[in-house]
């Protein structure tokens, strides 16, 4: 975990509620797709903590959903504001259990950290899909990213306004996968782990205190007993947890 004082290079809207901000800074303590930031805010005794969605040598990038007044605080932040973020906070995917064709599963603000996985899957040789669910055609982003990267991407909607009507669940059947990764709302974690025809690692949202597991506010129950999702997760096997 390292404190680092980082700059804003772009935060843009990606749909009405949903931006992305790209920061410069030192990303060393970062290693693995899944991980988390946690980040100080002025007036707000609690740092904010949001999934990495892409990192490189030098440049965080980061998309949020606007829920709450620090997230509302960030979204009015600027080109060439600075910000104090915990980095390297959390245990990310284990990409060494992908086999040869991953599937990745998000959900609305779930979507992020699987954007940074999937890029690292593909430069591993991968042949990786990509289920990205949403509740309306116009809540969608980064679809044309995960393409980009050489993705083969199914696009859920609720209300059917694009792709397949329904949930992310709707298209894991007709998919030949060897091992899953997914991240969103409890409730579509709860049916991914009914639907599965493999085993797989889900990453968990929990509202969180310190973000380094020294206060113990996002402690779950597991098959395994009581842990702390900021720093035995976020993410977690299949077989262990308890939803």
């Amino acid at each position: 975990m390292q404190d680092t004082i980082f700059t804003i290079a772009e935060n843009v809207r990606l749909t009405a509620d949903v931006l992305k901000m790209t920061l410069s800074g030192d990303t060393s303590h970062i290693t693995a797709a899944g991980q988390f930031v946690n980040i100080a805010l002025d007036g707000l005794f609690l740092r904010r903590p949001i999934s990495v969605c892409d990192w490189d040598s030098d440049t965080l990038t980061l998309i949020y959903k606007v829920v709450g007044a620090g997230t509302a605080q960030m979204s009015d932040l600027h080109v060439g504001d600075r910000l104090s973020i915990l980095t390297g906070l959390g245990n990310g995917y284990d990409m060494t259990r992908s086999g040869q064709r991953p599937l990745l599963i998000g959900g609305g603000v779930g979507v992020p950290p699987l954007y940074g996985l999937a890029k690292r899957l593909i430069d591993d040789g991968k042949n990786v899909s990509v289920i990205l669910g949403f509740n309306t055609a116009n809540e969608i982003f980064y679809r044309e990213e995960f393409e980009r990267l050489g993705c083969t991407v199914y696009i859920t909607t609720v209300d059917g306004t694009a792709g397949t009507k329904g949930f992310v669940t709707a298209p894991m059947g007709e998919i030949d996968y060897t091992h899953y990764y997914t991240c969103g709302p409890k409730p579509m974690l709860k049916a991914v782990l009914a639907a599965a025809k493999t085993d797989g690692q889900l990453s968990l949202e929990e509202r969180m205190g310190c973000g380094f597991g020294a206060c113990m506010g996002c402690t779950i129950k597991t098959r395994f007993g009581n842990k702390r999702v900021c720093k035995d997760g976020p993410v977690f096997d299949s077989g262990e947890v308890l939803l």
